[in-house]
Protein backbone atom coordinates (compact mmCIF):
# COMPACT_ATOMS: atom_id res chain seq x y z
CA UNK A 1 0.00 0.00 0.00
CA UNK A 2 1.36 3.40 -0.97
CA UNK A 3 1.66 5.68 2.05
CA UNK A 4 0.18 9.18 2.25
CA UNK A 5 2.37 11.91 3.68
CA UNK A 6 1.63 15.51 4.57
CA UNK A 7 3.78 18.61 4.54
CA UNK A 8 2.73 21.62 6.61
CA UNK A 9 4.95 24.45 5.48
CA UNK A 10 5.35 27.65 3.48
CA UNK A 11 5.05 28.23 -0.25
CA UNK A 12 8.19 29.09 -2.21
CA UNK A 13 7.15 30.17 -5.74
CA UNK A 14 10.56 29.17 -7.15
CA UNK A 15 9.86 25.56 -6.15
CA UNK A 16 13.22 25.01 -4.48
CA UNK A 17 12.03 24.95 -0.89
CA UNK A 18 8.79 24.73 1.10
CA UNK A 19 5.82 22.60 0.14
CA UNK A 20 6.73 22.34 -3.54
CA UNK A 21 10.16 20.89 -2.72
CA UNK A 22 8.56 18.62 -0.12
CA UNK A 23 6.03 17.22 -2.58
CA UNK A 24 8.80 16.56 -5.12
CA UNK A 25 10.88 14.66 -2.56
CA UNK A 26 7.90 12.69 -1.27
CA UNK A 27 6.86 11.76 -4.81
CA UNK A 28 10.39 10.75 -5.79
CA UNK A 29 10.51 8.38 -2.82
CA UNK A 30 7.24 6.59 -3.51
CA UNK A 31 4.84 8.47 -1.27
CA UNK A 32 1.62 10.32 -2.13
CA UNK A 33 2.19 13.87 -0.91
CA UNK A 34 -0.45 16.19 0.52
CA UNK A 35 0.15 19.79 1.61
CA UNK A 36 -1.29 22.32 4.04
CA UNK A 37 -0.10 25.85 3.34
CA UNK A 38 1.02 27.58 6.55
CA UNK A 39 2.54 30.72 4.99
CA UNK A 40 3.04 32.41 1.64
CA UNK A 41 6.34 33.91 0.54
CA UNK A 42 7.50 36.04 -2.35
CA UNK A 43 10.95 34.65 -3.07
CA UNK A 44 13.31 33.40 -5.72
CA UNK A 45 16.79 31.89 -5.70
CA UNK A 46 18.29 35.18 -4.52
CA UNK A 47 16.14 35.98 -1.52
CA UNK A 48 12.79 36.58 0.14
CA UNK A 49 11.00 39.85 -0.67
CA UNK A 50 7.85 39.27 1.37
CA UNK A 51 5.95 36.93 3.68
CA UNK A 52 2.17 36.73 3.89
CA UNK A 53 0.70 34.95 6.89
CA UNK A 54 -2.14 32.45 6.63
CA UNK A 55 -4.61 32.84 9.48
CA UNK A 56 -4.35 30.13 12.14
CA UNK A 57 -8.06 29.47 11.70
CA UNK A 58 -7.59 28.64 8.02
CA UNK A 59 -4.54 26.48 8.71
CA UNK A 60 -6.65 24.59 11.25
CA UNK A 61 -9.48 24.25 8.74
CA UNK A 62 -7.13 22.80 6.14
CA UNK A 63 -5.91 20.22 8.66
CA UNK A 64 -9.41 19.30 9.86
CA UNK A 65 -10.70 18.90 6.32
CA UNK A 66 -7.76 16.79 5.18
CA UNK A 67 -7.56 14.45 8.19
CA UNK A 68 -11.32 13.83 8.11
CA UNK A 69 -10.97 12.26 4.67
CA UNK A 70 -7.38 11.15 3.98
CA UNK A 71 -5.33 8.60 5.93
CA UNK A 72 -2.08 10.40 6.76
CA UNK A 73 0.80 8.07 7.59
CA UNK A 74 3.46 10.70 8.36
CA UNK A 75 3.67 14.48 8.70
CA UNK A 76 6.53 16.86 7.98
CA UNK A 77 6.43 20.35 9.51
CA UNK A 78 8.46 23.16 7.97
CA UNK A 79 8.00 26.93 7.91
CA UNK A 80 5.12 28.05 10.14
CA UNK A 81 6.05 31.70 10.50
CA UNK A 82 3.88 32.79 13.41
CA UNK A 83 3.13 31.87 17.00
CA UNK A 84 -0.61 31.30 16.58
CA UNK A 85 -0.12 29.17 13.46
CA UNK A 86 2.43 27.07 15.36
CA UNK A 87 -0.06 26.59 18.19
CA UNK A 88 -2.87 25.69 15.79
CA UNK A 89 -0.74 23.03 14.11
CA UNK A 90 0.30 21.57 17.47
CA UNK A 91 -3.32 21.38 18.64
CA UNK A 92 -4.45 19.56 15.50
CA UNK A 93 -1.58 17.06 15.51
CA UNK A 94 -2.23 16.32 19.17
CA UNK A 95 -5.82 15.57 18.19
CA UNK A 96 -5.23 13.50 15.05
CA UNK A 97 -2.09 11.71 16.32
CA UNK A 98 -0.26 10.75 13.10
CA UNK A 99 2.20 7.90 13.67
CA UNK A 100 5.24 9.87 12.53
CA UNK A 101 5.98 13.59 12.83
CA UNK A 102 9.14 15.11 11.34
CA UNK A 103 9.88 18.65 12.54
CA UNK A 104 12.26 20.82 10.55
CA UNK A 105 12.47 24.00 12.69
CA UNK A 106 12.71 26.45 9.79
CA UNK A 107 13.86 29.81 11.11
CA UNK A 108 16.07 31.44 8.48
CA UNK A 109 16.15 31.11 4.68
CA UNK A 110 19.34 30.31 2.75
CA UNK A 111 19.45 34.04 1.89
CA UNK A 112 19.45 34.99 5.58
CA UNK A 113 15.82 36.14 5.71
CA UNK A 114 13.98 35.37 8.97
CA UNK A 115 11.09 32.91 8.52
CA UNK A 116 9.92 32.36 12.12
CA UNK A 117 8.80 35.00 14.61
CA UNK A 118 10.92 35.12 17.74
CA UNK A 119 7.88 34.67 19.99
CA UNK A 120 6.95 31.48 18.07
CA UNK A 121 10.15 29.72 19.13
CA UNK A 122 8.90 29.13 22.68
CA UNK A 123 5.65 27.65 21.35
CA UNK A 124 7.61 25.41 18.99
CA UNK A 125 9.70 24.10 21.88
CA UNK A 126 6.78 23.61 24.24
CA UNK A 127 4.20 22.10 21.87
CA UNK A 128 5.62 20.71 18.61
CA UNK A 129 8.98 19.29 19.65
CA UNK A 130 7.40 16.97 22.27
CA UNK A 131 4.99 15.68 19.58
CA UNK A 132 7.74 14.95 17.08
CA UNK A 133 9.24 11.59 16.16
CA UNK A 134 12.38 13.32 14.86
CA UNK A 135 13.58 16.92 14.74
CA UNK A 136 16.11 18.03 12.11
CA UNK A 137 17.78 21.32 13.12
CA UNK A 138 20.97 22.63 11.57
CA UNK A 139 23.61 24.12 13.86
CA UNK A 140 22.29 27.72 13.87
CA UNK A 141 18.73 26.49 14.50
CA UNK A 142 19.97 24.27 17.33
CA UNK A 143 21.69 27.30 18.84
CA UNK A 144 18.43 29.25 18.81
CA UNK A 145 16.48 26.37 20.35
CA UNK A 146 19.03 26.07 23.16
CA UNK A 147 19.70 29.81 23.49
CA UNK A 148 23.39 29.18 22.88
CA UNK A 149 25.98 29.86 20.21
CA UNK A 150 26.06 27.31 17.37
CA UNK A 151 28.44 24.37 17.70
CA UNK A 152 31.68 24.78 15.79
CA UNK A 153 33.10 21.25 16.00
CA UNK A 154 31.86 17.65 15.98
CA UNK A 155 32.72 17.21 19.66
CA UNK A 156 30.43 20.14 20.54
CA UNK A 157 27.68 18.66 18.37
CA UNK A 158 27.53 15.62 20.65
CA UNK A 159 26.62 17.82 23.63
CA UNK A 160 24.13 19.82 21.58
CA UNK A 161 22.36 16.66 20.39
CA UNK A 162 22.06 15.47 23.99
CA UNK A 163 20.54 18.79 25.07
CA UNK A 164 18.11 18.83 22.15
CA UNK A 165 16.91 15.32 22.98
CA UNK A 166 15.91 16.55 26.43
CA UNK A 167 13.43 18.94 24.78
CA UNK A 168 11.52 15.95 23.41
CA UNK A 169 9.18 13.66 25.30
CA UNK A 170 10.55 10.75 27.36
CA UNK A 171 8.88 8.21 25.06
CA UNK A 172 10.99 5.74 23.12
CA UNK A 173 11.70 6.18 19.42
CA UNK A 174 12.24 9.94 19.66
CA UNK A 175 15.23 11.15 17.67
CA UNK A 176 17.34 14.24 17.02
CA UNK A 177 19.06 14.66 13.66
CA UNK A 178 21.59 17.42 14.19
CA UNK A 179 22.89 18.51 10.80
CA UNK A 180 26.56 19.47 10.56
CA UNK A 181 26.56 21.22 7.21
CA UNK A 182 27.62 24.52 8.80
CA UNK A 183 30.86 23.07 10.16
CA UNK A 184 34.05 24.30 8.46
CA UNK A 185 35.87 22.04 6.04
CA UNK A 186 34.70 19.42 3.58
CA UNK A 187 33.33 16.90 6.09
CA UNK A 188 29.62 17.26 6.82
CA UNK A 189 28.86 14.85 9.64
CA UNK A 190 25.29 14.66 10.92
CA UNK A 191 24.42 13.15 14.31
CA UNK A 192 21.37 10.97 14.91
CA UNK A 193 20.58 10.49 18.61
CA UNK A 194 17.71 8.95 20.57
CA UNK A 195 18.95 9.40 24.13
CA UNK A 196 20.81 6.09 23.98
CA UNK A 197 22.51 5.62 20.60
CA UNK A 198 24.58 8.36 18.95
CA UNK A 199 25.00 7.56 15.25
CA UNK A 200 27.37 9.50 13.00
CA UNK A 201 26.18 9.95 9.42
CA UNK A 202 29.27 11.09 7.50
CA UNK A 203 29.25 13.09 4.29
CA UNK A 204 31.39 15.26 2.04
CA UNK A 205 30.63 18.79 0.93
CA UNK A 206 29.67 19.01 -2.74
CA UNK A 207 31.00 21.96 -4.75
CA UNK A 208 27.82 23.71 -5.90
CA UNK A 209 25.93 26.88 -5.02
CA UNK A 210 22.64 25.12 -5.77
CA UNK A 211 21.62 24.05 -2.29
CA UNK A 212 18.35 25.94 -1.89
CA UNK A 213 15.86 23.84 0.06
CA UNK A 214 18.22 21.12 1.25
CA UNK A 215 16.73 21.13 4.75
CA UNK A 216 13.19 20.95 3.41
CA UNK A 217 14.13 18.14 1.04
CA UNK A 218 15.86 16.06 3.71
CA UNK A 219 13.03 16.30 6.24
CA UNK A 220 10.43 15.54 3.55
CA UNK A 221 12.48 12.53 2.43
CA UNK A 222 12.62 11.23 6.00
CA UNK A 223 8.86 11.73 6.27
CA UNK A 224 8.26 9.76 3.07
CA UNK A 225 10.53 6.90 4.12
CA UNK A 226 9.56 6.45 7.78
CA UNK A 227 6.39 4.43 7.00
CA UNK A 228 8.33 2.37 4.43
CA UNK A 229 11.42 1.39 6.43
CA UNK A 230 12.08 -0.67 9.57
CA UNK A 231 13.24 2.15 11.82
CA UNK A 232 14.25 5.80 12.05
CA UNK A 233 18.00 5.26 11.44
CA UNK A 234 17.34 3.30 8.25
CA UNK A 235 14.89 5.91 6.92
CA UNK A 236 17.22 8.78 7.85
CA UNK A 237 20.29 7.21 6.27
CA UNK A 238 18.43 6.56 3.02
CA UNK A 239 16.98 10.08 3.04
CA UNK A 240 20.47 11.55 3.40
CA UNK A 241 21.74 9.41 0.53
CA UNK A 242 18.84 10.67 -1.60
CA UNK A 243 19.66 14.29 -0.73
CA UNK A 244 23.37 13.86 -1.49
CA UNK A 245 22.51 12.53 -4.95
CA UNK A 246 20.06 15.39 -5.49
CA UNK A 247 22.74 17.95 -4.62
CA UNK A 248 25.30 16.20 -6.84
CA UNK A 249 22.93 16.58 -9.82
CA UNK A 250 21.77 20.11 -8.94
CA UNK A 251 23.95 21.82 -11.53
CA UNK A 252 22.03 20.06 -14.31
CA UNK A 253 19.17 22.45 -13.58
CA UNK A 254 19.15 26.12 -14.61
CA UNK A 255 16.75 27.74 -12.15
CA UNK A 256 17.55 31.36 -11.25
CA UNK A 257 20.89 33.08 -10.72
CA UNK A 258 21.27 32.67 -6.95
CA UNK A 259 21.13 29.54 -4.81
CA UNK A 260 19.28 27.16 -7.12
CA UNK A 261 17.33 24.05 -6.11
CA UNK A 262 18.56 20.48 -5.85
CA UNK A 263 17.51 17.92 -8.45
CA UNK A 264 14.73 16.04 -6.71
CA UNK A 265 14.10 13.74 -9.69
CA UNK A 266 17.76 12.87 -10.33
CA UNK A 267 16.90 9.20 -10.73
CA UNK A 268 14.55 9.93 -13.65
CA UNK A 269 15.71 13.08 -15.48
Amino acid sequence: MINNTLTIAGMDPSGGAGILADIKAMSALGSYGCAVVAALTAQNTQGVTGVQAITPEFVALQLDTLFQDVRIDAVKIGMLGHEKVTLAVAEKLARFKPEYVVLDPVMVAKSGDVLLEKNAIHVLKETLIPLSTIITPNLPEAGVLLNARPAEALKEMYRVAEKLRKLMSDQENKWVLLKGGHLPGNDTVDLLYNGDKMIELPGQRIATKNTHGTGCTLSAAICALLPQRKNVPEATQEAKEYLIAAIAKADLLTVGSGHGPVQHFHAWW
